[in-house]
């Protein structure tokens, strides 16, 4: 399975005045690594497709934010 959450670090000028982020984060969407739609995807139910922005549960893919702890 292809993983959503890039990475890559930045350039850090020795001359930045603010602190630097070494990494920098980024998401693609899900639809880049399935090429052309299949037939017969599995599909959502209506309501449940509007609160995830697409009617198909292979294309969602919800936001993670890179800056947020693990809660255990």
């Amino acid at each position: 399975m292809p993983t959503f959450r890039k990475t890559y670090k930045p350039y850090v000028s020795p001359f930045d005045p603010c602190p630097p982020l070494r990494v920098k984060t980024y998401e693609t969407p899900a639809q880049l690594y399935l090429g052309f739609q299949p037939e017969n995807l599995k599909q959502f139910n209506l309501n449940d497709a509007l609160k995830h922005g697409t009617l198909w549960p292979d294309l969602y893919t919800p936001y993670t934010n890179p800056f947020e702890t693990k809660k255990s």
